[in-house]
Formats: C-alpha cells, sequence, structure tokens
C-alpha cells in the first residue's frame, strides 16, 4: 500500500495539540472558495510512501513530542482531504500508536458516510485516531453548496457519529468577511457544537489572502477577489456568537500560520 504525500511540516504547532509532525495528503473533492493550498486537489501527483516509510520519518522527529519526558506533540494527517485515503491514514495510525504516538486527523469530512465499505472502514480509523480536528464551512447547506461545491449533510452527520462514539474533536470555522460571518448562521453553527459531547476546542480561523498566488500559477481564477481579512473586532465577535473565551493563534493582528486547506 503507498498513499500520495502532497508535503511535510515537521515542527507544526497550529494543526492539533502540542509540537506536530503533518503530513498533508493530496487529493481533495471540495473548491473552496478560498482554499488555502488548490494544487492539492488533484488525486494524482505527490510523493508516494507506504505507511512504514512515512512513519519512519515521522518518528525521527520524536524528541519534538516529548516535554520532561511525557509526549507533548504527536502526528497530524492532513491534506487535501486525508479521508480520501482512509486505508493509507488506517496503517499509517496503526504504526504511530504502536509506539504510544497521539495521532490526529484535520478533515473536511466530505468523504464520510455510513455506507459500506467505508463506514467499517471508519471505525477501524476511530480505533486509532486521538483526536479529529473538523470543519464546519457552513452550517446552512444551501450555503455550503455554494461556498464548496458539496452538501453539509453528511459532514453534520459525521460530527454527531464522532459524537455518539466518545471521539474528541476540535471544531473549526473559517472567518470571511461577507461570506461566512452571518450571526443567525454563527448563532445555529454554536446551537449545533453544543448538542455535540465531545467538543473539547471550537476555533475561528480568519480568511487570509496568502493562497491567491497559487490560484494565480494554476491558472484559476479566483473567486474572492474582493474579500478582506476579518479585521480583530470581526473575530472577537465571531468568538463570542460561538463561546470562545481565550484568543486563538491567526487572529487579525497575529502572523497566520495556516498550512492546509482545512485552515485557509
Amino acid at each position: 500500500m503507498e498513499g500520495r504525500v502532497h508535503s511535510i511540516e515537521t515542527f507544526g504547532l497550529v494543526d492539533g495539540p502540542g509540537v506536530r509532525f503533518i503530513a498533508f495528503l493530496q487529493g481533495c473533492r471540495m473548491r473552496c472558495k478560498y482554499c488555502h493550498n488548490p494544487e492539492t486537489w488533484a488525486m494524482e501527483g505527490g510523493e508516494m510512501y507506504t505507511p512504514k516509510a512515512l512513519f519512519d520519518k515521522a518518528y525521527r522527529y520524536k524528541p519534538y513530542w516529548m516535554r520532561n519526558g511525557e509526549m507533548n506533540g504527536g502526528i497530524t494527517v492532513s491534506g487535501g482531504e486525508p479521508l480520501l485515503q482512509i486505508d493509507f491514514v488506517i496503517e499509517f495510525f496503526k504504526l504511530a500508536k504502536e509506539k504510544g504516538i497521539h495521532t490526529t486527523i484535520d478533515t473536511a469530512g466530505n468523504p464520510f458516510t455510513l455506507e459500506e465499505p467505508f463506514i467499517s472502514k471508519f471505525n477501524e480509523l476511530m480505533e486509532v485516531t486521538d483526536l479529529f480536528m473538523l470543519d464546519i464551512k457552513d452550517i446552512n447547506d444551501e450555503k455550503h453548496k455554494e461556498l464548496t461545491k458539496w452538501t453539509n449533510t453528511n459532514i453534520l452527520e459525521m460530527a454527531k457519529y464522532l459524537s455518539d462514539h466518545g471521539k474528541a474533536m476540535w471544531i473549526r470555522h473559517v472567518l470571511v468577511p461577507g461570506l461566512t460571518d452571518d450571526e443567525e448562521d454563527l448563532v445555529k453553527t454554536k446551537e449545533f457544537i453544543d448538542s455535540l459531547k465531545t467538543v473539547e476546542r471550537v476555533e475561528i480561523l480568519p480568511y487570509h489572502t496568502l493562497g491567491l498566488g497559487k490560484w494565480e500559477n494554476l491558472k484559476i481564477d479566483y473567486p474572492l477577489k474582493e474579500a478582506v481579512p476579518p479585521t480583530r473586532e470581526e473575530v472577537k465577535r465571531a468568538e463570542e456568537i460561538l463561546g470562545i473565551k481565550e484568543e486563538r493563534l491567526g487572529t487579525a493582528d497575529q502572523k497566520p500560520e495556516f498550512d492546509s486547506c482545512r485552515t485557509c
């Protein structure tokens, strides 16, 4: 078995707790208007790895994850959309759990379905995954379709499934002024999050334009040419609506450190 890896970060600080080795996998079916990494959309490309080869590469950085002899970090698989390579991620995370390493998957949930054979594989993935970082790009399904070209029905279903199975979650929402900052939708997002039992953290990720050059290089028309990053006040307002009490990385007066499509 081999997986397609778009890129690797060896000292990530925003894609899970502590210091993370992050593997960004190739391939995504969603077409988010603000995507920071459109080059990960294609199902082909990337560098081919076996699960063991990727784990051996990651394990060299174990000293980064330790503090006073205790685990303070681990491995994150992001994308693209890692659930499109679920078999590869399962085998990769099995190797990590054999060594007691904390595992996180950063996903938009688009491939999720209760149908076989996916759901059996997803159940196996849950057994070797400590934390699921899930995007809720827009709680309104019609707006979600306009934003990503896909429904959010199965994504919300995935969040409920994780909650019902006791799996820890972080929920993220990218804030784009005039697009994903509607107060009514944010209130509904909070209501949905409050209905889940295992959400440990909620994050607002301010929109930025760092990926614009990638769209231009790929000769893809960027649909948000007029969009601007949210102000600190706009971020604070959204955080208050969602019940976020502490400051997060990436607010308007801080340098954004977003690397994946999930955090664009």
